[in-house]
């Protein structure tokens, strides 16, 4: 599966886990007597964490806080201004919810497995962080599929279908449903076993928590279902969706389009240097320029979301593949380079956390909106700005917005009487 905790494992059938330095195999099965001594050796061979797990640890805290605090500032920039609540940004905001679940209940087990390869939460926890985790995947896909099949609709066929708020809050209650229900397999399947059954009663090391199917032929059909409808599929209706969508906003010489919008300039430009009426050229070059105003948002959003599309399908991309070779194919069975394999699923794991704290840094530098909540958000809590001087300027702000749209109206007015009067 995807999960970043139940894969932990993948090199566990490879060989027996103590093998991790061959030098010292004969000091692997003393005398049970001598069971203290063992675990003893076992903590400082093979538990301590090494140079690189230093590493991995820095980076696991790392992607903790900037996922949490990132997540959590796109849930309040956009509950707290209501010029922020659009259809994206609702499903924006479930994408955010489904990181900051995996970041809380998953990361800091999943940390705790890479470094020591056992599992220490029990047998309740080892069925609910795992199906929490697959439920977080399943959100985001789906999430992710319904900000393109909006972003289609709107730019592509606009009179065929019309989304709303509601119509958007109804959709990520069924994706949450739908979630929930479809991975209830891997909770079933999940279980905790010994790899040394002698040290059971003494210590919990080595206690793994993997996936037990009765036969050898279903984890190849779930996980086979499970690659290609959490992330094969939905990738590429994405990006055939996506591929439109650019067609249609950077190719295309359709009303508002840049080609289109830059001849209009160019003329009204020529237009205004010549003698003639000017109040009709200034008319008119407000209308153009509100036009491309527009033009230039739908393309800013439309490349905010192929990023997030992007980073999510090579986030996903090296657990995908590897969790298709260990459980379809068995590639990994009789490895004798077990380092190297436990290495790539630990980078793996990192990465889907890494994902979760991606989005909100794209969301900062491609989105103008939610950088300046960002900024908002921040500077009121360390720089001491009053929230009152804040809601002051934001309401001068929101004033003249209000104005600049009430002038483009009376403009596009303006513009209607001209007309008829030509007419």
């Amino acid at each position: 599966m995807m999960s970043g905790i139940t894969v932990n494992y993948a090199c566990g059938d490879c060989s027996p886990l103590p093998e991790r330095n061959s030098t010292a195999e004969s000091h692997l099965y003393p005398p049970i007597d001598e069971d203290d001594e063992l675990l003893k050796y076992i903590w400082r061979e093979y538990l301590h964490p090494k140079q690189y797990e230093w590493v991995l640890i820095a980076g696991y805290i790392i992607v903790f806080f900037v996922s949490l605090i990132g997540n959590t500032l796109v849930c309040f920039a956009v509950w707290k201004n209501h010029h922020m609540r659009t259809v994206t940004n609702y499903f924006i905001v479930n994408l955010s919810l489904a990181d900051i679940l995996v970041t809380i209940t998953c990361l800091p087990a999943s940390l705790v497995v890479d470094i020591t390869e056992t599992w220490f939460f029990g047998k309740t926890l080892c069925k609910v962080l795992p199906y929490l985790q697959t439920i977080s995947v399943s959100v985001s896909v789906l999430t992710l599929s319904c900000i393109a099949q909006d972003r289609w609709y709107a730019i592509c066929h606009p009179l065929m279908f019309k989304s709303t708020a509601k119509r958007a809050r109804k959709s990520i209650v069924l994706i949450w449903a739908a979630s929930c229900v479809i991975m209830v397999p891997q909770a079933v399947v999940m279980e905790c076993t010994s790899l040394m059954p002698e040290l059971t009663n003494k210590t919990s090391l080595f206690t793994v928590c993997d996936e037990h199917w009765g036969a050898e032929i279903y984890p190849k059909v779930y996980h086979t279902c499970f690659f290609i409808a959490t992330y094969f599929a939905p990738l590429c209706l994405m990006v055939l969706a996506y591929i439109q969508i650019f067609h249609k906003l950077w190719c295309q010489q359709i009303p508002g389009t840049s080609t289109v919008l830059q001849r209009k300039w160019k003329s009204l430009q020529c237009s205004a240097q010549a003698p003639g009426p000017g109040e009709s050229v200034k008319v008119r070059t407000s209308t153009v320029s509100a036009e491309i105003k527009q033009v230039r948002a739908r393309r800013k959003t439309a490349r905010m979301l192929m990023v997030v599309l992007l980073v999510f399908a090579l986030c996903y991309l090296p657990i995908s593949v590897l969790n298709i070779m260990k459980r379809v194919f068995g590639t990994f069975k009789n490895t004798n380079n077990r380092e190297t394999v436990y290495a790539w699923f630990t980078f793996s794991h990192w990465l889907i956390y890494a994902n979760s704290a991606a989005n909100p840094i794209i969301y900062n530098f491609l989105s103008g909106k939610f950088r300046e909540e960002f900024k908002a958000a921040f500077s009121c809590r360390y720089l001491g700005t009053s929230p009152s001087k804040e809601k002051r300027v934001r309401g001068r702000t929101s004033t003249d917005s209000r104005k600049s749209v009430s002038t483009q109206v009376s403009h596009f007015d303006n513009v209607s009487r001209i007309s008829d009067q030509v007419v």
